[in-house]
Order: C-alpha cells, then sequence, then structure tokens
C-alpha cells in the first residue's frame, strides 16, 4: 500500500463535513428492524447503503478521492482495482466527472460485477488470481500511463468520503447507542469512528469482521497491520489480507472494539434483513448486522442499536448457502451424526427416542450389515444448550452421536455426498416421495413404515416450500418387498418410482 498522509481526528472531523457527495451519493435511509426488534428487545436500526446507485456505500468515497483531485490528474484519468464494488464507485464517479476510469480486476471476480463496472464506463482489466495481484498491476499501470491511483480505503479521502456516513446518522437518529461496521480494509469503519468519536464520543462503535478474514483484528493484536494470508471469500466484499496503514491508525485508536463472526451467523443476519424489509443484502453488506445480534445476546443493549448495510451486490447462487446456513447461524438448527443399528424398525425407534422434535434434514445410505450412520438435522428453541441436552439424552440410550453443527466441512460438503453404492448386494426400489412440509411428516412416515420394511437409502430436508421431495430406498429381496405397495397406498403421498434414474444407477446403485 501506498504512504498515507495522517490527518488529525479535527482534520478529518472538517473534511467530513465540508464534503460535497451529493451530486451523485445519496442520503440513504435508517430503518428500524422491527421484527428484530423485539426479538433482541432493543431498537435495531438499519443504514440502507443499498440505496446508493451502485447499491454500496463505496461511491461516497470514490468520488470525494476523484473531486478533490486536480483537473489535470482527471484529465489523464484514474485507475482502481477492486473485485466488485469500489470498482462500480470508480467507474460511475469518473463518468460524472467526465474522465476515464481504468479497473483492474481478479480474473475470479463473478461477471456480474464485472459486467456492472463496463456498464458504468469503466475499461476494466482481468489481472491476478488475487486483490493483491490486481492491485500490484494498478500500481504498475498508473506509473507507465501517469494514471492516478484511487485506493479502496487506506487514503484519507476516501476515508473522510466514507464518513459521511456517521454525519448522516448523527442527523438521522437521536440517542445512540452503538453503531455497529463492517470491516474490510477499514476505510468505513475508520471514517465512521473518526467522526463519531470526535463529535459524539459516548457513543460506541464496533467494527465487525467476517471470521475468515479478520486483518484488523490481527492488526491490532500484533500493534500493526499484518497479512494474514488466506482469507475466506464468502464475504467477498470485506476478504482482505492486510489493514491499512492509516485505517488501522485510526481503527485503534477510536474503535471500541472489533468482533468476529461466522458465515453462517452472517447469512442468519441476510435471512433477518430480508424478513424485515425484503432486501437482500450481500454477506459483507450484513455482515455489521450479525455483529450486533452476536454483542447484544452477549451483552445485552440499550437505546439505539445502527447496523450499516454496506452494500446489496449479492451473487444470485450464494443465496443457496444462505438459505441451507441461516437456521445453524441463528441457532435455531443442530448438525448431529447419529449410528444406529442396522435393522428394521431403527429409524422409527431413534425418531421416538427424539422425543418431540422437529427433523429438518435426515440422510442415510446403507452401508453395513450390522451399524448405519444417519446425518440429522434438528430444529431448536435453545439453541447449543437444548442441541447438548439432546445428545446427551441419545448417547444414555445407547447412540453414538457427534455434534456436526461448528463442523465447516460437514455443512459445506458432507451434508452432500451422504450416499455411495452398499458395499454388499441388495435388490433395491428407489422411490422419490413429496412430503408435506409439517411437523409430523416425517413421523407419520415412519410410523406407518414401522419395522414392516428395511429402509436402505433416505434423504429429507425441509425447505421452505410447501412441499418437499424426500428420496426413500427399500430393500425387497427375498419376498421383503411383498407389501411395499399397500404401505405406500396407506401412506397416501404422492409417490414415483425412480429405480432406473441413470444418476442414482451410477452413484447409488
Amino acid at each position: 500500500m501506498s504512504q498515507v498522509t495522517s490527518l488529525t481526528g479535527q482534520e478529518y472531523l472538517h473534511k467530513i463535513l465540508l464534503s460535497r457527495i451529493y451530486d451523485v451519493a445519496r442520503v440513504t435511509p435508517l430503518q428500524k428492524l422491527d421484527k428484530l426488534s423485539e426479538r433482541l428487545h432493543c431498537k435495531v436500526l438499519l443504514k440502507r447503503e443499498d440505496y446508493q446507485q451502485i447499491h454500496s456505500f463505496k461511491i461516497r468515497g470514490a468520488y470525494y478521492k476523484m473531486k478533490n483531485l486536480s483537473p489535470e490528474q482527471r484529465g489523464k484519468g484514474v485507475i482502481a482495482a477492486s473485485a466488485g464494488n469500489h470498482a462500480q464507485g470508480c467507474a460511475l464517479s469518473a463518468a460524472k466527472l467526465g474522465c476515464r476510469a481504468v479497473i483492474v480486476m481478479p480474473k475470479t471476480t463473478p461477471d456480474l460485477k464485472v459486467d456492472a463496472v463496463r456498464r458504468l464506463g469503466g475499461e476494466v482489466v482481468l489481472w491476478g488470481e488475487s486483490f493483491n495481484e490486481a492491485y500490484d498491476h494498478a500500481i504498475e499501470l498508473s506509473q507507465s500511463e501517469g494514471l492516478t491511483l484511487i485506493p479502496p480505503y487506506d487514503d484519507a479521502d476516501v476515508i473522510a468520503g466514507q464518513g459521511t456516513i456517521a454525519q448522516e446518522l448523527i442527523g438521522q437518529c437521536d440517542d445512540i447507542d452503538t453503531i455497529f461496521v463492517p470491516v474490510g480494509g477499514g476505510g468505513l469503519a475508520a471514517g465512521v469512528a473518526v467522526y463519531v468519536k470526535n463529535l459524539v464520543p459516548e457513543i460506541k462503535v464496533i467494527g465487525v469482521e467476517a471470521e475468515g478474514s479478520a486483518c484488523m483484528l490481527a492488526a491490532l493484536k500484533n500493534h500493526g497491520p499484518c497479512d494474514i494470508g488466506y482469507v475466506s471469500h464468502f464475504a467477498d466484499g470485506v476478504a482482505v489480507s492486510r489493514a491499512g496503514d492509516e485505517t488501522y491508525r485510526l481503527c485503534s485508536m477510536y474503535l471500541d472494539d472489533v468482533i468476529t463472526c461466522s458465515n453462517d451467523e452472517i447469512c442468519a443476519a441476510m435471512k433477518d434483513i430480508f424478513d424485515d424489509t425484503r432486501a437482500i443484502a450481500e454477506p459483507s453488506g450484513a455482515l455489521a448486522l450479525a455483529g450486533l445480534k452476536k454483542y447484544v445476546r452477549e451483552h445485552g443493549g440499550t437505546g439505539n442499536m445502527i447496523s450499516i448495510m454496506s452494500g446489496a451486490n449479492v451473487k444470485f447462487r450464494t443465496l443457496r448457502m444462505v438459505a441451507e446456513r441461516c437456521d445453524v447461524g441463528e441457532k435455531t438448527e443442530g448438525i448431529l451424526s447419529i449410528e444406529i443399528p442396522e435393522t428394521k424398525g431403527a429409524f422409527l425407534k431413534l425418531f421416538r427416542d427424539l422425543g418431540d422434535r422437529h427433523m429438518t434434514e435426515f440422510s442415510y445410505r446403507i452401508s453395513h450389515n450390522s451399524r448405519a450412520r444417519v446425518f440429522a438435522s434438528v430444529e431448536l428453541t435453545d439453541g447449543k444448550k437444548e442441541l447438548d441436552s439432546i445428545a446427551s439424552s441419545l448417547r444414555q440410550k445407547g447412540y453414538l452421536v457427534t455434534d456436526l453443527t461448528d463442523d465447516a466441512i460437514a455443512k459445506e460438503h458432507v451434508r452432500y455426498m451422504v450416499g455411495g453404492h452398499p458395499t454388499f448386494p441388495i435388490d433395491e426400489k428407489l422411490f422419490l416421495f413429496e412430503f408435506p412440509n409439517t411437523k409430523n411428516a416425517l413421523g407419520r412416515f415412519l410410523e406407518t413404515l414401522g419395522d414392516s420394511y428395511s429402509v436402505t437409502l433416505f434423504h429429507f430436508r425441509i425447505s421452505d416450500l410447501e412441499f418437499c421431495s424426500v428420496l426413500c430406498g427399500f430393500n425387497v429381496s427375498k419376498g421383503s418387498g411383498d407389501g411395499l405397495d399397500a404401505f405406500i397406498r396407506r401412506l397416501n403421498y404422492p409417490v414415483h418410482e425412480v429405480s432406473s434414474n441413470a444418476a442414482y444407477q451410477q452413484f447409488l446403485s
């Protein structure tokens, strides 16, 4: 990173107060989250930076930096390195100011963000596999072509531009208790903190980082910025491996705390935002709210608690993971691996031993003559304490139980790979049932089944749809399938035999 001129708090305050960014940026609304406020027993407010034209706060710092350039600098053009929102901010700002903008983006950048930059008039250069490689190339191009580099966060003007959010918040809300700010490289957190602490120091400002990219927390522990190496890209807007020098200086002076959140907690916060506003935040955009929830649950909260929704440029396919993980993040679902005897009726016995529990996932494939392993998810009302109680109760009844709720490999990979070919020959028929999305649907299936038939494969996962499909295999060898038709009629769920399905034949048969 380039050397940055360090300003005093009062100098930053002066720059923010005199900023002129609103010919391209917008004053964004502060919205109360009614459902979440009721749940957390405090007033939760969301600063909606998704209302900006580029659906991100990044337009503020980029425009303020570029507006302060000399006519000669703007005449030669600007260059930036970014995987997304900063790139769009620079491209839009350049279009507004009538100057050339070259944006260097990693080759791994989603097409959604590349196309957005091009639509705004930016000249995209795809380079390298990471932000650092793209940034180094941007520096080379800036020197060879005389372009002015627009840093994504470690720059006094960029920091001051982001600080205009704090200026708006102070004018929009009385009696602010705490402001939660997402942290990537630290530009937004530094700008908000330096403004608030020099004007209303009693307001707490807390930075929130993703667990997989907590470079500011590492810098604070190291007493200086340091490269943390590989970072998780789920929350790609904050996927930064090294905090800025000036942002670190300001954050270390003015932030009250820095906390981290898991991907599951971020997913839960994305769902909270959708439930209250019908807006879809990007993961980094929901990060601050995830931190707010975590903080309030651990420390309580009074007064107005504000979270900055920093952006909404989400990749649509990301929502698949969000839907799978938000309940775990909210501590309303736990994941268990349970070993049971490989006998008829074992599923039903397990279901009964679980008691009056709402099973949300149930995956199994026959693999051994005497033992079976079930991948199961259960709905919770009392979080980890309740899950521990369930696991303990099952162990007392002779089951081997492993808690996989915090196992990233289990959630990201293994749950989709439960299956494979049986290790001994069986005569199997496979059926696809349509289950109603009700608490007793799985129980009704197992009670009707009883111990009459041997289940060889089972995959059940509750969705948000009214009905969900359930895949089930039965061993029909030695006449054991004689009453299968009668069982299906008694069950009275829509069903199709799919024993000839190609995917089943190739991977599971």
